[in-house]
């Protein structure tokens, strides 16, 4: 065969291998489902892990950014202000008279002595139908204090030997004393409710508000305790209370008034709450003294005792004829003979404790129980002013700094102390832990010795 024939037919021949391989079959790996199914399923547990942690990570977050990028406003502090002096009836008839005598003799002084004043009341005869009037305005003046009153009732469950849950309901009624913008305030005793498990709150007017076959139990909880006096601070969320109630106007906050009137006794009252001893009942009467003081460490209450014959369970407030809370009704120190007579503390000794628990601040606490020293110990005895030591509590910071019965507090830090109010007054701004110098003058060899004491208050428990 030529040469030429032999290279063509070679060509040919590689040509035709070549198209052999060219139109071979390629067959798929086979599919691994086992592998294929971990794969998907490792997938979507991750994407689960990561959607959860941004999920987590995001709820964490949002409060704190959103609170940087819009701060919200907390609760506003609660003040409640300094006693003022109540003007007498007789001083009040005498004002308006003089006013309206001015008046009509264009601007001439004219003053009414005490023998012109008891001629004028004493020309007033009420017969029956102005004691009818008289009273009928009273219940409608009862009415309308009613909206700041309030029923605290505490549930607790035991159980019993047959394994069966029994439920207690004790109650206490409470005073609506403030609102700081996020939540009411109420003052209460809290004796009765300190082992409840749950608390609610009612009134008179929120029966008067409810759908018929429903009854408004708004939830409360417990902001701050004195167990000094056992009276509390309750706080009630603004977001639970009944619609129709924020837009009837209640419920209302009562006014705080002074129980220091120089005329104090025989001023009117109206007991308010439970002082007969259920829930609602009132009772009307005059203070009828003031002498008696219970005395506690850190603290001095006034007991206003009233005519007023109620229950020796009796609670809640006594209302003057202006509106304002005078007292809160107790039954501690109660003497033996005058059980049954209605008896409060006087509320402007309770002012500084009261506000330092609607604020949710915790009480500093020394131990000391003190009276004022009197003019007659001061020219007589030569007891310099400050407060006087009357007891010291074992145990306490007073006692383990070394202050004794009978030692006179003249300084508490930078504050001059000239009475036992001032030491209350000095204190309430203390902060336990914090340590604080205190000038005391001791009795020795017949004189009084200044005596540098440091002194670290614990809080109150």
């Amino acid at each position: 065969m030529p040469e030429n024939d032999r290279k063509q037919q070679e060509n040919l021949n590689g040509f035709g291998e070549q198209s052999d391989f060219l139109i071979e079959k390629i067959k798929e790996r086979p599919i691994n489902r086992g592998k294929l199914f971990r794969r998907t399923l490792m997938t979507a547990a991750m994407a689960v892990i990561f959607g959860s942690i941004a999920c987590v990570t995001f709820l964490i977050l949002e409060p704190v950014i959103s609170n940087r990028i819009h701060p919200e406003e907390g609760p506003a502090p609660v003040v409640f202000p300094e006693d003022q002096e109540e003007m007498a009836p007789e001083d009040m008839l005498s004002e308006n008279l003089t006013q309206e005598s001015e008046e009509n003799n264009e601007g001439g002084n004219v003053s009414l002595e005490q023998d012109q004043i008891r001629e004028i009341l004493s020309g007033l005869v009420l017969n029956r139908e102005n004691y009818q009037q008289i009273y009928s305005a009273l219940s409608v003046y009862v009415a309308e204090l009613n909206h700041s009153m309030v029923t605290v009732t505490g549930v607790s469950s035991n159980i019993d030997w047959f394994n069966n849950v029994e439920e207690s309901k004790k109650q206490s009624s409470g005073v609506i004393i403030a609102n700081n913008g996020k939540e009411l305030l109420v003052l209460v005793d809290y004796t009765p409710l300190q082992t409840a498990e749950s608390l609610t709150l009612t009134s008179s007017f929120l029966d008067a508000t409810k759908s018929k076959g429903s009854l408004h139990q708004i939830p409360v909880s417990l902001k701050s305790h004195d167990p000094a006096t056992g009276l509390a601070i309750l706080s009630v969320d603004l977001a639970d209370v009944p619609a129709e109630v924020k837009e009837t106007g209640g419920l209302e906050i009562a006014t705080l008034g002074s129980s220091n009137s120089k005329n104090i006794i025989g001023t009117p009252v109206i007991a308010l709450g439970s002082p007969m001893g259920s829930s609602g009942s009132v009772g009307y009467g005059i203070i009828t003294a003031t002498g008696s003081q219970n005395y506690q460490a850190d603290a001095n209450y006034k007991l206003l005792q009233t005519d007023i014959y109620g229950s020796q369970k009796a609670g809640g407030v006594l209302f003057n004829l202006q509106g304002q809370v005078i007292g809160v009704i107790t039954n501690e120190s109660v003497s033996s003979d005058m059980k049954n007579m209605v008896t409060a503390y006087g509320i402007s000794e309770l002012k500084k404790s009261i506000e330092k628990m609607s604020n949710g601040e915790r009480i500093a606490y020394l131990g000391i129980s003190g009276i004022d020293v009197s003019d007659e110990a001061y020219e007589e005895l030569g007891v310099p002013y400050g407060a006087f030591v009357r007891d010291v509590e074992m145990n306490s910071p007073a006692m383990n700094a070394g202050i004794q019965q009978g030692d006179v507090l003249t300084s508490f830090g930078e504050r001059s102390i000239r009475n036992y109010n001032d030491y209350i007054t000095a204190l309430m701004q203390a902060k336990g832990g914090e340590a604080v110098d205190l000038t005391v003058m001791r009795a020795a060899q017949g004189e009084y010795r200044e005596m540098k004491v440091i002194v670290t208050p614990d809080w109150r428990q």
